[in-house]
């Protein structure tokens, strides 16, 4: 039994090793779900005080506003589908971590689902980052100043 244990504790630290590049994603995944948490709050922060402004306008003052609403329903849809993919990949990320020390101390081989596991993870990962690049060009179209209050025909 004691003849064991060092070779137990190797074991260990090798699977603590192994599980060390999922969680440094999952770290990375957590600071993207804050950063989209974030912005999220300041879109619905807008999007409420332009719901209070909607019967107040009329004419083309109105028809900015719901333009403006419409992309931020559009911006707290896409934040929202990010998060939920970026969610599913840190629960792959836990997968792959639970399968790791699983395979290791059960003597099973789960190396190949471990892997899988990682794989969607980062596909998921990847998926909500481009949904998220999708969201900042949307904030960027909608806060492009409009052609008439550049007055491009004169030179200043």
């Amino acid at each position: 039994m004691i003849g064991t244990m060092p070779m137990m504790d190797t074991m260990i630290a090798q699977t603590i090793q192994l599980a060390l590049a999922p969680v440094f994603v999952l770290v990375a995944i957590g600071n993207i779900i804050g950063t989209l948490t974030q912005r999220l709050g300041r879109v619905v922060d807008r999007s409420r005080q332009l719901q209070r402004e909607h019967g107040e306008t009329e004419g083309m003052a109105h028809d900015v506003l719901v333009r403006e609403i419409r992309s931020l329903d559009l911006r707290i849809a896409l934040i929202g589908s990010a998060l939920l993919r970026l969610v599913m990949a840190g629960l792959a990320i836990g997968i792959t971590v639970v399968l790791l020390f699983v395979a290791e101390f059960a003597h099973v081989g789960l190396n190949s689902v471990a892997a899988a596991t990682f794989i969607i993870a980062i596909g998921l990962l990847m998926w909500a980052l481009l949904i998220f690049l999708k969201e900042t060009r949307e904030a960027a179209r909608a806060l492009r100043i409009p052609e008439e209050f550049l007055e491009k025909d004169r030179k200043l």
